[in-house]
């Protein structure tokens, strides 16, 4: 299999070229008179990790569900490797699920919960036995199997689940929050674990989960959702800095956000009139008019903070109210002239004792931004 950018862009591609592996077509759910999943279309590519991210509540797990053939559309339909599964029964798709409890068996070994899923398969004990060890292999706990789940850590038992849904080689494996249950440090290790394990089988992943920095990394691509619907589907880039709405715009990351109007467009760039700002200039990417009402964003990150004015064209004064040390950076919290307390990020460079802080707590200084760093959004 391909490495590098390559190797995520294919999918991306294949998905583009109208040859997807899973097709989800004008797919709705209802319970009773509540719409769960609200007319939802989305292509998936062959190899791709995709991710249905939301809070919760927002439908990507019923969504999930509804692939692995445990809950049934009220419409739409479902294709999986060019099949319509839409009416077939979950055990006929060549679809496996791993769940966020993990669902081990306590009694068993490490070696007989792998071994579970084969017991209906066509194979002879030496043929499950080879598959086992190669399932162990793939996940790095070949001197394991013996255990049972109360003797190995978190992480482990979550490969043990991920070795067992693999070992029926399902074309889509459907992760419900995987990596939920691990603790932080864990969870970004394993991530790229699982990773690795998706290059190495080539089965396409779906996964669902409310964490946005594991859907990023994770993610060739991913859909962001509320209240049923599909926001936005794009790469962790298409889905951070060019967020198409104001919901997938404040559900990722940190953002400020202004209310504006366009007083004019010329050359790529509109002016733009914020009450807490002042006029300001902002590249226009999609488009936009004067006198149109618009939302002004600013990722915290893309705000240069300064103790003298700058020379910068779009520029705002303000006082340090608050600020917060993270290590690898701080977050200073700025009150404008007009009350707004803005959010901004400056990296710590040096170490502790060298001068690091840009500013401190009552300190007046300048927020400041190029036209290309704002984005602005029209829904």
């Amino acid at each position: 299999m391909a490495d590098g950018p390559a190797a995520l862009e294919a999918p991306v591609a294949e998905a583009a070229a109208g040859a997807p592996f899973v097709r989800v077509e004008g797919v709705s759910k209802k319970f009773g008179t509540f719409l769960a999943v609200d007319d939802v279309s989305f292509d998936i590519a062959r190899g791709e990790i995709f991710s249905l991210l939301g809070g919760s509540g927002c439908g990507k797990t019923t969504l999930l569900r509804m692939l692995a053939g445990f809950e049934e559309p009220t419409k739409g339909r479902i294709h999986i490797d060019g099949r319509d599964v839409t009416d077939v029964p979950p055990y006929e798709r060549p679809v496996n699920m791993m769940f966020q409890s993990y669902a081990l068996f306590p009694h068993m070994s490490v070696e007989k919960n792998i071994a579970y899923g084969l017991k209906h398969e066509p194979l002879s004990r030496g043929e499950r036995a080879d598959r086992v060890a190669e399932m162990l292999e793939l996940v790095q706990l070949q001197d394991y199997g013996g255990r049972k789940p109360h003797q190995i850590s978190g992480g482990q038992r979550q490969r043990v689940a991920l070795a067992r849904a693999l070992a029926r080689a399902p074309k889509l494996l459907l992760l419900d929050e995987p990596l939920a249950a691990l603790d932080k440090k864990l969870r970004e290790h394993t991530q790229f674990e699982l990773m690795s394990i998706q290059e190495q089988t080539g089965v396409t992943f779906i996964v669902v989960t409310h964490d946005q920095e594991e859907a990023m990394t994770l993610s060739s691509r991913m859909a962001v959702m509320e209240k049923g619907r599909i926001r936005q589907i794009g790469t962790a880039t298409d889905i951070y800095e060019y967020p198409q709405n104001r919901f997938v715009a404040d559900f990722i990351g940190s953002i400020n956000l202004f209310e504006g109007q366009v007083r004019a467009v010329s050359g790529g760039v509109a002016q733009v009139e914020v009450e807490e700002l002042g006029q300001v200039s902002v590249t226009a990417e999609g488009e936009v008019a004067a006198g149109q009402p618009v939302t002004l964003a600013l990722r915290p990150e893309k705000l240069s903070l300064s103790r003298t004015e700058p020379e910068a064209q779009n520029r705002v004064a303000g006082t340090v109210e608050s600020l917060a040390y993270f290590g690898k950076d701080s977050l200073y919290r700025i009150r404008l002239a007009s009350g707004r307390v803005v959010s901004a990020n400056a990296p710590n460079a040096r170490r502790g004792g060298e001068g690091q802080w840009v500013a401190d707590w009552e300190d007046d200084v300048w927020l400041s931004f190029a036209p290309s760093s704002a984005i602005l959004l029209v829904e």
